[in-house]
């Protein structure tokens, strides 16, 4: 099979780890690495490839490109690799406006290309695992929390990381959303840098979602209630149990749980994520066809951004 050329756009924390992984896919020529930042050439050095600090000069060279760049810039970087007929990978979220994200899906279909938002826990191990244990979700509780990092400096903690979360609940439960009810305040930036929400759903299942940039330890769990099991996911660690009704109650408060160790291979995420986006170029099986569920996830970011706005307390009247 013909190597894909690859570029990625933006070589920060993440950017660089994008390129290590395009670097050793047998599939992938990595052509260049691009930042603004010069001294990200001693990593173009490190991986035997080019550096250039605009990527308008290598649009003719390349077939695919990773967007890891600030989320402000996400539409203009991808706008231009989509009109210039390369197929795209933006990290998440894939824009800051829906208007934008619309624009980008369908120049994406109007040329035939790909379109991939990155959201990395789509391809953790463990939660591909419970995806196909979960079933008739009822309640979820999820928390994504760690320290503050100067490198987020232009979204909050609900673009950032609980837009991760959003992505999944949304595959997991499949009904129209009825209520959001959300809170958000601002400790270090001028965003919300802690953020919980309670989303009500038409099918009556419930989602309860806080994220904070402000706690010391990462912590990365979802805990699944359902008709006949309670699953408890480690993002982190890609361990999960599964717990369950051992036999019938024989009093009102009587029965036994038992609880299950879930058998999960475990595997790097990125990897599995670029390594996907890889193949379905080649196989053209993704051409045409962006990425809506990504799309989905914004628009519930942003209605929990209006109510963050919504249930702000009221400036104190002198």
């Amino acid at each position: 099979m013909k190597k894909l050329k690859a570029a990625v756009i933006g070589t920060g924390h993440l950017g660089k780890e994008h390129a290590r992984i395009y670097h050793l896919i047998s599939d992938v020529e990595l052509v260049a690495i691009c930042d603004l930042d010069p001294s990200k050439a001693e990593l173009a050095q490190q991986l035997n490839t080019r550096f250039v600090s605009d990527f308008h000069d290598i649009l003719s060279e390349i077939d695919i490109a990773s967007v890891v760049t600030p989320t402000s810039t996400h539409y203009k970087v991808a706008r231009d690799l989509l009109s210039a007929g390369i197929h795209t990978l933006v990290e998440k979220p894939v824009t800051s406006r829906i208007e934008e994200a619309d624009e980008l899906i369908e120049i994406a279909k109007a040329k035939n290309l790909t379109l991939h938002v990155g959201h990395l826990e789509r391809y953790n191990a463990g939660f591909r695992k419970i995806e196909k244990i979960s079933k008739n979700v009822r309640f979820l509780e999820i928390h994504r929390l760690g320290p503050f990092s100067p490198r987020i400096s232009d979204c909050g903690v609900v673009l950032d990381l609980m837009i991760h979360d959003l992505d999944l609940i949304l595959q997991l439960v499949k009904s129209e959303i009825s209520s959001i009810d959300a809170i958000g305040i601002p400790v270090l930036t001028r965003y919300e840098d802690i953020a919980n929400v309670r989303i009500k759903f038409k099918n009556h299942a419930i989602a309860n979602i806080t994220a904070s940039r402000l706690t010391p330890d990462r912590q990365r769990k979802i805990r699944i209630f359902q008709e006949d099991a309670y699953i408890s996911l480690d993002y982190i660690t890609q361990t999960a149990q599964i717990y369950r009704k051992a036999s019938l109650p024989q009093a009102l408060f009587g029965g036994k749980i038992s609880r299950e160790q879930v058998e999960i291979q475990k595997e790097e995420p990125l990897k599995a994520e670029l390594e996907h986006f890889v193949r379905s170029v080649a196989r053209g099986s993704s051409n045409g066809k962006p990425d809506i569920q990504a799309r989905d996830a914004l628009k519930l970011a942003l209605d929990i951004l209006d109510s963050i706005k919504q249930n702000s307390p009221l400036p104190i009247q002198v």
